[in-house]
């Protein structure tokens, strides 16, 4: 596969199709998802409602649950949102924020995968490696130390849970239990903004939503993020303005440019 074609393919089928993703996201991130969903080309929608979630769901194209700021409320809200969004035949994006911190999110977590369809498991190394059983020990909602490869985690995870494994870092990780895929771009500037974990997921979400293969679309939207970020970094002089940057660049990062700079490798 030529990666560079391809994830500019995916990424001009998104500005085409502008899919609707649904979010069920915390409160520290909700404008920046937002804002990055518009970015990429997709339409984003932030509904949290019990009364609601379901019928919201089954309008979108793919479903984002987040669980930065964890309620009860929110996780009946979730497993409403997830289950229509599983009957319908709507991927579901789980991004286990904070699992490995406290008892209550990583059961929180575990549960919600055990419940629900998971299509593609978004979190960082230690997120994965507490919802899965490798005891992960996270630091509020930042990554810790996990105790084995983080490649070797994210294949064997994936196929354990029948999800695609999407573990992101320096390197980002993508396996559906069988291939695994690596993405080596991104930029450390983006460890110094809140949400752009979180950001990575609702990408992958709008990349999903037009992409029928789990790994590519993973694997796609992690190269178009974080080359996004590498130029965003060149014209930043710090947290605030690598933020701003960063949405200009999603914005306008398509083409020739964006297949010229993806660093996508099959292992």
């Amino acid at each position: 596969m030529n990666w560079g074609e391809r994830v500019a393919a995916v990424r001009q089928k998104v500005l085409k199709e502008r899919p609707l993703i649904h979010h069920i996201t915390n409160l520290v991130v909700t404008n920046l998802t937002a804002n990055v969903t518009l970015a990429v080309g997709a339409s984003p929608v932030m509904a949290y409602a019990r009364e609601e979630v379901a019928d919201m769901a089954r309008l979108a194209r793919a479903v984002v649950l987040n669980m930065g700021t964890l309620t009860a409320e929110e996780v009946e809200a979730m497993l409403l949102a997830g289950q229509a969004a599983n009957a319908a035949g709507i991927p579901v994006i789980f991004d286990p924020v904070g699992a490995g911190a406290t008892p209550f999110r990583t059961a929180t977590a575990q549960m919600i995968i055990r419940e629900l369809r998971i299509d593609i498991l978004r979190g960082n190394a230690s997120e994965i490696a507490a919802v899965s059983g490798f005891g992960g020990q996270t630091k509020g909602v930042d990554a810790g130390e996990v105790s084995v490869p983080v490649s070797q985690m994210a294949r064997r995870v994936a196929r354990d849970s029948g999800a695609v494994v999407v573990v992101t870092g320096a390197t980002d990780y993508i396996s559906d239990g069988e291939r695994l895929i690596a993405v080596d771009n991104g930029h450390a500037m983006l460890t110094t903004v809140t949400g752009t974990g979180c950001s990575a997921t609702s990408v992958i979400a709008a990349f999903r939503a037009v992409e029928a293969d789990g790994v590519t679309a993973g694997a796609a939207a992690l190269a178009y993020y974080g080359l996004a970020a590498e130029h965003a970094a060149a014209t930043g002089r710090g947290p605030a303005s690598f933020q701003a940057a960063l949405l200009d660049a999603l914005y306008n990062l398509e083409g020739e440019e964006l297949a010229r700079g993806v660093k996508i490798r099959e292992l």
